[in-house]
């Protein structure tokens, strides 16, 4: 059996946390664009209620207010289509940056897990080989499944980012296209 020396099990400590504080940078990262987008958010939303407000108060009657209102609605539905997209595209990235140190532990995990099963299967006694061959084989399989299903979960989070995005935009024509009709219908 291989026997691990104090210097295997130091690197494999440093290499542990050096992925531990590397995900944190990340993390950090993230959150810090995230701030930045909330605080640019704010900022933007502020001047436009002010703006909103001074119109408001100088609108003439019912009429006016009610065209305004409509007016300032597509703006705001816009920038919430557009904080979303920020918001995903933040997030995203750093799910992105994650999920390459998980596939590189993975793959390192899954190999060293090999590997030790192969040297078992190779120093077991006599008789005692067909047992390990088994549980090899049936690691193999579980790490296969896991595959398939990460690869599976893949596929339907990008289905639904999909359908997330078509709907979303859809809305935001539909807001336009009902910012239009009144317009129109006041030009009559």
């Amino acid at each position: 059996m291989n026997q691990w020396s104090h210097e295997q099990f130091s690197k494999v400590q440093m290499a542990g946390f050096e992925t531990i504080v590397g995900l944190t940078n990340k993390a950090l990262e993230g959150f810090e664009k995230l701030v930045e987008l909330n605080l640019q958010t704010m900022k933007t939303t502020l001047a436009d209620t002010r703006e909103g407000v001074e119109k408001a108060l100088s609108a003439k009657d019912l009429q006016e207010f009610t065209e305004l209102q409509i007016e300032l609605f597509q703006p705001a539905a816009d920038q919430v289509l557009a904080y979303r997209r920020n918001l995903y595209a933040i997030l995203a990235a750093t799910q992105a940056e994650f999920a390459k140190v998980f596939e590189v532990q993975y793959a390192e995990g899954k190999s060293g897990l090999e590997s030790f099963l192969e040297s078992m299967v190779k120093s077991a006694p006599g008789g005692s080989a067909a047992p390990l061959t088994a549980w090899q084989e049936a690691v193999k399989a579980t790490t296969t499944l896991y595959e398939s299903m990460q690869s599976t979960a893949k596929q339907a989070v990008q289905v639904a980012e999909s359908s997330f995005n078509t709907a979303a935009e859809a809305a935001s024509e539909g807001i336009r296209q009902r910012a239009v009709q009144p317009s129109r219908a006041a030009a009559k």
